[in-house]
């Protein structure tokens, strides 16, 4: 068992607190992805969870083993950097080899060990190469195998991909996925790429100043934000959001956003009777962009046309608000165009103005 448990970490560097408390639960063989911007604690996390960083308080458990105050190497654990960290004077196979050369395994494991994390990585034929003459991308390869040579219960990675174009990130995040689901191992990946946290994840930790805002499975996070932030910091283009205000008439409440009035359902009403203003979080999918007139649509001016080939990104003034809408790519659209924009209304997330959580 790997199971990684935090109960209330808290780390704090002079007067800046890292973490805030923080306990989080990761089930055994779970890829869990800490999502945030930068500075808000989630490689302080990881490297808490290593032993590289001493927290000030709180426990953090691995399986039944209490490891809070036990080293690095007493962890069971490995990890690959956001910068390669690879030995330039040894070759690939003694740079994978390296950490079991550290357990002082005997030289035939060494070699079946080295053998198939190559093969897993597809890099068996740089074996005799040294770093200086693989490529970046062959080299974060290189410190992957590694890391995985090791059989360690517990796979901490701090950005792997990000220094890496993008064509090469596409493709090792496909590798990474296809390799990490062969490997037993419980996964804590650190990255501030909402893409890469969804497309990998089994769960997103998505954290902001040093508290975890929600953690949930990516189509949850995606679709069930339960913060503003998170709605904003997750999806490209973000959520939107609209500010709405809300109408009670007896058993009926109704919100005015964007020009249009919305009813929402019976089991979200009781919920905004109590907020006088609220945003409307919508996401750029979930809104039909027309050229002429549509009941109940929202009226607005295109400002901007991005085309990105599957589709045109809009951005459309409604108000003195802006909205990002995704159209098709055969629709055309002109800046200074009208244009009206039909919400999916089962898609609608309302979010309290005030506090930024999620209402309903």
């Amino acid at each position: 068992m790997a199971e990684i448990k935090l109960e209330n970490v808290r780390k704090t560097f002079g007067k800046t607190i890292a973490t805030r408390d923080v306990s989080l639960t990761i089930h055994d063989r779970e890829f869990m992805v800490l999502l945030g911007p930068s500075g808000c604690g989630k490689t302080t996390l990881l490297r808490g969870i290593a032993g590289l960083d001493q927290i000030d308080s709180g426990r953090i458990f691995i399986g039944d083993q209490d490891v809070t105050d036990l080293p690095p190497r007493k962890r069971r654990i490995a990890m690959v950097f956001q910068s390669y960290a690879v030995f330039p004077h040894l070759t690939v196979y003694e740079n994978i080899a390296f950490g079991l050369r550290m357990q002082r395994m005997a030289d035939a494991e060494v070699k079946k060990r080295v053998g198939s994390a190559a093969e897993l990585l597809h890099i068996t034929e740089l074996l005799q190469r040294y770093p200086a003459q693989v490529s970046g991308g062959q080299r974060q390869r290189v410190a992957v195998a590694r890391a995985i040579a090791v059989q360690a219960a517990v796979l901490l990675m701090d950005e792997p991909l990000s220094n890496l174009d993008a064509l090469l990130r596409l493709e090792m995040r496909a590798e990474l996925k296809r390799l990490l689901k062969e490997v037993n191992s419980t996964v804590v990946y650190v990255t501030h790429d909402q893409v890469e946290a969804l497309s990998l994840g089994d769960r997103i930790a998505v954290m902001k100043e040093g508290s975890i805002l929600q953690c949930d499975t990516p189509l949850k996070v995606y679709d069930y934000p339960a913060t503003q932030f998170v709605g904003s910091f997750i999806g490209n283009p973000p959520m939107n959001f609209l500010t709405g205000q809300v109408k009670v008439d007896g058993s009926s409440t109704t919100i005015s956003a964007g020009g249009s009035t919305f009813k929402p359902s019976p089991s979200t009403q009781s919920a905004l009777r109590d907020s006088a203003s609220v945003l409307l979080g919508i996401r750029a999918e979930n809104i039909e962009a027309s050229a002429t007139a549509v009941d109940g649509a929202l009226s607005g001016s295109v400002l901007v046309v991005e085309p990105l080939g599957s589709h045109n990104l809009l951005t459309v003034k409604v108000g003195a608000e802006y909205v990002k809408v995704n159209a098709h790519a055969d629709a055309v659209f002109q800046p200074d165009q009208p244009i009206w924009l039909k919400i999916a209304t089962d898609k609608i997330r309302w979010i309290d103005r005030q506090g930024g959580l999620a209402l309903a």
